[in-house]
């Protein structure tokens, strides 16, 4: 029973964590679509933060010495986890809440793909049938409906930055098993890395686009109500630090399976509060469009379990918290 209750607890603070993400995140972009970047620079400083401040009280929290050859090697996974922060804010920013799990539904198919050209093995047929049903679950939901209010409708520049941060999930399933090795095998200091390097890529981005201009101006205009986006940095900030936390956790004491299933539900809970909360259109053709693409995850998740169970048995990770960063990875970049 304690186990159970202890499996309980931390996939409902899972959820409730990657939940407000999304939720704080739309409330924030909606309030100021014109610094995107800047935003996300912020919530990658606070992680960094945080990250230095729970290592003086726990030896769980790994700080990382900085050192070229170590940044050199992890510069693919910085530049690739920067940007899926900013195609993430930029998709997130231009859909409703509602629709934001179908512009970012080909995760699944894409990292298939990319795991399947990087290791030279050719995923089973199975797994090919499980990412086919989620692609049709995806196109689904992005065909055109007939009676859709404009806000509605996604425009393709939009769904452009779904399929682009979805890319940047997929690669990043690659390129974190080969960025392990050079931080101990610990994603506590691979965070580290990223969140400081995505900080430092962010920060100039929003240089050279001039929001960080734009950004003194409206402070300096006395116009600006700046109360929504320093709540809302702080908010995030924090809360994507713990899914940080609640992504070790997860792995630790659920299964992949309890986790598919409870993105699943958060799914569901998503596009209910984005209809209550923001008055979102949601359609019957994109309920069919997000069962659809649930069921394809669900089938892939049973059938990689399958398969998992008649492989020989793997050698055990050194680091627990080293198998976690594609999941930290896929709810972060919920931003």
């Amino acid at each position: 029973m304690a186990v159970s209750a202890q499996v309980v607890g931390v996939v409902a603070f899972y959820m409730v964590a990657a939940l407000v993400m999304v939720f704080v995140n739309k409330v924030v972009l909606n309030s100021t679509p014109n610094l995107p970047t800047l935003f996300m620079f912020f919530q990658s400083i606070m992680t960094v933060l945080l990250l230095n401040f729970t290592s003086l009280f726990t030896s769980h929290v790994k700080i990382p010495s900085f050192d070229k050859t170590t940044a050199r090697k992890l510069a693919p996974l910085i530049l690739v986890d920067a940007s899926g922060f900013i195609f993430n804010a930029l998709c997130l920013r231009d859909v409703e809440a509602a629709f934001y799990q179908i512009a970012r539904g080909l995760v699944l198919p894409l990292t298939i793909t990319v795991v399947a050209l990087s290791s030279m093995v050719r995923p089973s047929m199975a797994v090919v049938g499980c990412a086919a049903v989620v692609t049709l679950g995806f196109f689904l939901g992005i065909s055109f409906s007939e009676g859709l209010p404009a806000q509605a409708v996604p425009a393709p520049l939009a769904l452009f930055y779904g399929f682009l941060s979805s890319l940047a999930i997929a690669l990043h399933a690659v390129l974190v098993k080969s960025s392990l090795p050079h931080v101990g095998g610990s994603s506590t200091m691979l965070s580290y890395w990223s969140n400081l390097g995505s900080a430092v890529l962010l920060g100039l981005l929003a240089l050279l686009k001039g929001e960080i201009f734009e950004f003194w101006g409206m402070i300096n205009s006395g116009s600006w109500d700046w109360s929504t986006f320093l709540w809302g940095n702080l908010v995030t900030g924090v809360f994507g630090f713990l899914i940080s936390i609640a992504g070790i956790l997860s792995v630790k004491v659920t299964s992949p399976t309890t986790h598919m299933f409870s993105s699943a539900a958060r799914t569901g809970l998503q596009v209910f509060l984005g209809v209550k909360i923001f008055g979102d259109v949601f359609t019957t053709q994109r309920a069919i469009s997000v069962a659809t693409i649930l069921t394809g995850t669900l089938l892939y998740t049973y059938v990689k379990t399958q398969e998992n169970s008649t492989a020989p048995a793997p050698q055990p990770s050194k680091d627990v918290e080293a198998q976690s960063p594609l999941i930290q990875m896929q709810e972060k970049s919920s931003a």
